[in-house]
């Protein structure tokens, strides 16, 4: 197993300096510089889209340039689809680089805001993970957290997808409201934001007590 640990890590490092000697990872800082790359590449747009952000994102290119843009160049239906899949598999490659590949250096790494919830994802490993993935999102400290804690690898999968669906849905079905032609959020779109981030805070508590009144 562990020369195949050495391998992906290569693998990993090698997509990383190619990225980085292209300047793609400085062009994909921007979801209209994204956007515009893709459209440029036609139907094969949608394959590069999904490559990028499932290699990209687990290693420190933002989830969101890739959420933000998807809803610039596509209609909703297809942005979502597209945001959901690369979404869910920069998820399983960031949890797959913690657990199987770096863990003892990703264990070092793990912010301490994270670690408070692993006595939860012991006790309720699915209902910790959802609540997770929709309250933070994507962020890759998240990643690698879940990856190195207890949760099974299809808890975390279900767990992340469940999560994922409501915030991405709503980006994806009104990405051109929220956002400009630059990938900005727009004054207009500030109280539909606030609304989705007051929602799912509104939910994870509301569940969270909800399970700790089912033990008691």
């Amino acid at each position: 197993m562990g020369k195949w640990r050495v391998l992906a890590l290569v693998v990993v490092v090698l997509a990383l300096l190619v990225g980085w000697q292209q300047g793609a990872l400085d062009r994909l800082q921007h979801p209209r510089q994204l956007a515009d790359a893709l459209v440029a590449m036609g139907s094969l747009g949608y394959l590069a889209f999904i490559a990028a952000y499932t290699l990209l994102q687990p290693f420190g290119v933002p989830g969101t340039v890739f959420v933000v843009a998807a809803p610039l160049i596509w209609p909703w239906p297809i942005a979502f689809a597209l945001n959901l899949v690369g979404t869910m598999l920069a998820s399983i490659v960031g949890f797959s680089f913690a657990r199987f590949v770096a863990r003892d250096w990703v264990q070092a790494r793990i912010p301490q805001r994270l670690r408070r919830y692993e006595d939860a994802l012991r006790a309720r490993a699915l209902e910790t993970t959802f609540l997770l993935r929709l309250v933070l999102w994507m962020p890759q400290p998240l990643h690698y957290f879940l990856g190195v804690s207890s949760v099974p690898f299809w808890t975390h999968a279900l767990g992340s997808l469940l999560g994922y669906i409501p915030p991405l849905l709503l980006v994806s079905y009104l990405g051109g409201t929220l956002f400009d032609e630059r990938g900005e959020l727009q004054t207009s779109g500030l109280p539909a934001m606030a609304a989705l981030s007051t929602c799912s805070i509104l939910l994870a508590l509301w569940l969270w007590r909800r399970g700790n009144r089912k033990r008691a």
